[in-house]
């Protein structure tokens, strides 16, 4: 990876751009969920679970890993979509000590309107952002090739170092 010192303002600019195209998407996203009269973490809840891969479980422990939060952090989200009638408990049929999240008929409706908007702002915004990434790797490709010179030109220099020492 490359250090700090190796970063010219190119890098900056272009990370700079990535992350303000993803603020104002994630901007959009929160005040959307609010607009449904949920909180922002509380949708991407629902999200999480409507959209675990195949082969995970909608544990409570699963979704926290999916959400990157603690423990004890989806089960307070869980716990007021719960309360919010979102989302219920059920005990696992396959392991009793597990307890599965599901959504309601109320929190798939919620989350499938959301979701509709989400996507139609991804399509509208996605050149721009697509756009601040393709900066990014231009970037760092620009950066590898820089780097990949300097190398060469330095291991040419020392070859004809040790060539010139070694003829003498």
């Amino acid at each position: 990876m490359a250090n700090s010192a190796e970063l010219d303002v190119n890098d900056y600019q272009a990370l700079a751009e990535f992350r303000y195209r993803i603020r104002k998407f994630l901007r959009f996203s929160e005040t959307a969920a609010r607009a449904a009269g949920i909180e922002p973490q509380h949708h991407q809840l629902m999200l999480a679970l409507k959209g675990l891969p195949d082969g995970i479980r909608a544990t409570v422990g699963g979704l926290a890993e999916r959400l990157q939060i603690r423990h004890h952090s989806s089960v307070e989200l869980i716990d007021r979509l719960t309360e919010q009638g979102l989302v219920q408990r059920r005990p696992s049929e396959q392991d009793r000590r597990q307890v599965l999240v599901a959504l309601t008929a109320r929190g798939e409706r919620i989350l499938r309107e959301l979701s509709i908007h989400h996507r139609e702002e991804l399509q509208a915004t996605a050149p721009q952002l697509i756009g601040a990434l393709r900066g990014i790797v231009a970037s760092g490709k620009r950066r590898a090739r820089t780097q990949l010179s300097r190398t060469s030109a330095t291991s040419g220099s020392a070859r004809h170092q040790a060539n010139h020492t070694r003829q003498r």
